[in-house]
């Protein structure tokens, strides 16, 4: 056949040489390669490459035989030209800057590899990367077909067999990690006294808001039993064990992060339902959770989001999801919680809000 046949597809007549159809198949190369990009992320952070770069507070432009030096004993043996190949890369997404200067290409940190660095506070983002990349989570990731063919179990219950809950119960390197990668939201608590963590794990993110606020007077971290077990001592802070499906501690203001994107729809509302009974009128819901857009485009935002749903469905639950702010409101009606609000506190949280209303008013 000719190089300048055309193939004909639905009706639609196809140029096999034009342009677009050339950046498609190229669009397609660099999606059925895109798992060198976070895997080459991975390695940085176990390599403490961002902490390299910004080594003494400042940013400098170091080559990859500098970085190794740094992060490495002299006589281990560390393949320069190997962090470099993944360097380049990572530079190709911004995670760092790329500088040819003489023939040699050295490397500095902008934003998004200045996430990598461990903050004033402790924090920083290569424990959110870590977690996503640890190998049992990793294995489920072939798998995610079967989330369409068998949504009864989830690939991670496949991969592991067991629920990603209870794995990371039993191993406390995961747990603490996936506790590091969730800690540090910032949101007001302003006029509450009393606050419950629910799902609290071992009451770090409960730990950061007292501190912010000192008008909330005592803290409860709500969550398993053998979680709670292992949790320290925080002042201000009682740690209690139980069942968020049975009930909840009372409190002026109930917190939880993270959690209803992991359950089923009928299985938040159950969750609401005992919130709600745990409060008092006025009381307030606050649940910083994703929230999906109502529209699908190539925005990094809408990709982050969608791409964290289906984690969720890879590794906690089929039918658990990320949902819109609509589908979180509804929830809430369903609830007994006529009115909410949510606010954006970052492009990937939101902080929803949902107040119980005083049914004597309502006569």
């Amino acid at each position: 056949m000719s190089p300048l046949a055309a193939a004909v597809t639905d009706d639609v007549i196809i140029d096999e040489t034009s342009e677009i159809r050339n950046r498609a198949r190229l669009q397609i190369l660099e999606l059925a390669n895109m798992i060198s990009v976070p895997m080459c992320l991975n390695a940085v952070v176990r390599l403490n490459v961002a902490e390299a770069v910004w080594s003494g507070e400042a940013n400098s432009k170091v080559s990859a035989a500098e970085i190794v030096e740094r992060i490495v004993a002299r006589d281990g043996g560390a393949d320069a030209g190997n962090l470099e190949r993944i360097l380049r890369i990572l530079a190709a997404y911004n995670v760092f800057q790329e500088h040819l200067e003489s023939s040699e290409r050295r490397y500095s940190l902008i934003e998004i590899g200045r996430a990598l660095v461990t903050d004033s506070e402790g924090l920083s983002y290569g424990a959110y990367v870590l977690q996503h990349y640890q190998d049992e989570l990793m294995k489920a990731w072939p798998l995610v077909h079967t989330a369409v063919l068998d949504p009864e179990t989830e690939p991670f219950v496949k991969a592991n067999c067991e629920p990603a809950y209870c794995y990371y119960g039993k191993d406390e390197a995961m747990n603490e990690l996936m506790q590091k990668a969730m800690a540090g939201v910032h949101e007001s608590f302003a006029g509450e006294r009393r606050l419950v963590d629910v799902g609290g794990s071992a009451g770090d993110c409960l730990k950061m808001i007292l501190q912010k606020y000192p008008n909330i007077k005592g803290g409860i971290n709500f969550d398993l039993p053998e979680v709670v077990a292992k949790a320290p001592t925080i002042p201000d802070v009682t740690h209690v064990g139980g069942d968020i499906f049975k009930s909840i501690p009372s409190g002026d203001a109930i917190f939880m992060k993270w959690i209803l994107t992991t359950w089923t729809d009928d299985e938040c509302i159950e969750i609401l339902k005992n919130c709600h009974k745990a409060l008092p009128a006025g009381g307030k819901l606050i649940a910083c959770e994703p929230a999906l857009p109502e529209h699908s485009d190539d925005s990094h935002t809408t990709r982050a989001l969608l791409s964290g749903d289906i984690f969720i469905m890879t590794i906690y639950r089929t039918k658990g999801k990320h949902c819109t702010k609509e589908e979180y409101r509804q929830l809430g009606v369903s609830a007994s919680f006529p009115h909410s609000r949510s606010v954006h506190i970052d492009y990937f949280y939101t902080i929803l809000e949902f107040t119980k209303m005083n049914t004597a008013l309502l006569l």
